[in-house]
């Protein structure tokens, strides 16, 4: 514990910043999250947390109740749009890893996430309805400038403020306001959730298809009493050609998150039919389907300002390749946090050590998914056999695919856990 706690403020009560919260109110700092919600109103849609987050969470006594509310996953299958295997790729404690891989239902983590931050920084500490529009700062601290939904404003007085508000970040539109609107790949991601009878061993997630249309799907809870499951599901669909390096932006964020349609995925999808898995049977019966852009950000050359420092989305948003956005977001909490254990009395010089430990790590993420990181698979076989094969020993050496594979998880720091014993992680 600190000798001299700090006053933080976290902008952005995600998982990002509320495990941040978590994990530093742990070494005795007084924390005060800031959520710009007045209403939190979390997509009822999937995540996955890969093993070196569900770590962190373990640390902070966090494991258990995860482990009720979501499933463990312990394959990670690739295949064509016909539906048939081209690698599968064990997670988890199914690889030998110390921790699961865990999908859960992104709404029901981060309300617990929430709660056990009220519950361990007080009811106070943690605000909805307050939104970080801007910070000062001098030799002494920073100010959070705070925009109450009841229309009062405050200055937050504070000794370190981190910006965990995610892609559209009023702390980094400060600190870089030329930067404009998010990256956009072409790419339309229509995301749902669908109650449905389980698939393959009802613990293994799938991403089958090519870079113009891939399907991807896993359980998210365990199975209920009559035998179904809660499926996420997320149709890729490109309706422009890549746009890295060629100027496209987003489209308007007004259009972010609108309801999607059944007939906007049946053209594409609905001839998917796999032995496993009915696609145009799961999406029609979705409970709810959610519409918006693949996009990311140009990493950034700095994320300290000052006692300012960003995290998660905010900090380094990419493409929602390989299960990576929260679990980074994770990971940052925890080295930031890591850094304010080691450098007590020096502030400012722990935001620097954590920045030196993720930015560079999280900057090479973002440049292997606009390469397409691990779905490059999909569209090797793609191009080799586009009506399918036999054998897929005919079509790709095995051995490349598990070298591609591991190459990347490595990248994404994968590695970091399958040394340790669940005790030391």
């Amino acid at each position: 514990m600190p000798s001299a706690p700090l006053h933080i403020v976290v902008a952005g009560g995600g998982i990002g910043g509320l495990t941040a919260a978590l994990a530093l109110a742990a070494q005795g700092h007084r924390i005060t999250v800031c959520e710009a919600s007045a209403h939190l109103k979390p997509l009822g849609v999937g995540i996955n947390l890969l093993p070196h987050a569900v770590a962190v969470l373990d640390g902070l006594g966090l494991l258990p109740a995860l482990r009720t509310m979501g499933v463990e996953t312990a394959a990670l299958v690739f295949a064509n749009r016909h539906g048939q295997p081209i690698y599968e790729d064990r997670r988890g404690v199914a690889a030998g890893y110390s921790h699961p891989q865990l999908s859960v239902h992104r709404g029901q983590l981060q309300m617990f996430l929430w709660d056990e931050a009220v519950r361990r920084l007080g009811a106070a500490q943690v605000r909805s309805g307050a939104r970080v529009t801007g910070s000062t700062q001098d030799d002494a601290g920073a100010t959070a400038h705070i925009a109450h939904a009841d229309g009062r404003t405050e200055a937050l007085r504070c000794d370190l403020l981190i910006g965990a508000d995610g892609i559209h970040s009023a702390l980094r539109r400060q600190f870089y306001p030329d930067e404009g609107a998010p990256c956009w790949n072409g790419m339309m991601m229509w995301r749902g959730t669908t109650v449905a009878r389980p698939f393959l061993d009802g613990r293994t997630m799938v991403q089958a298809g090519h870079r113009r249309a891939k399907f991807v799907v896993y359980p998210i809870a365990p199975p209920a009493p009559d035998g179904t499951q809660l499926i996420n599901w997320v149709a890729d669909r490109r309706l422009r050609e890549d746009g890295f390096g060629g100027g496209l932006r987003a489209p308007d964020r007004a259009d972010w998150s609108r309801p999607g349609a059944v007939d906007d995925l049946l053209p594409t999808f609905g001839a998917w039919h796999f032995d496993w898995l009915d696609v145009p049977g799961v999406i029609r019966a979705a409970t709810q389907i959610l519409e918006w852009p693949m996009v990311d950000r140009d990493p950034l050359p700095r994320w300290r300002h000052g006692r300012v420092t960003l995290l998660g989305d905010a900090a380094h948003p990419m493409y929602p390749i390989g299960s990576n956005g929260a679990t980074q977001a994770i990971l940052d909490a925890r080295a930031l946090a890591d850094a304010l254990q080691t450098q007590p009395s020096d502030p400012v010089a722990a935001l620097e050590d954590y920045e030196a430990a993720r930015r560079p790590a999280t900057a090479r993420i973002v440049a292997l998914n606009r390469q397409e990181g691990l779905d490059a698979i999909l569209d090797m076989v793609e191009e080799r056999a586009p009506e399918g094969f036999a054998r897929i020993e005919d079509v790709m050496d095995p051995a490349v695919l598990a070298r591609w594979v591991q190459e990347y998880k490595a990248a994404a720091g994968h590695r970091q856990v399958q040394a340790q014993s669940a005790s030391s992680a």
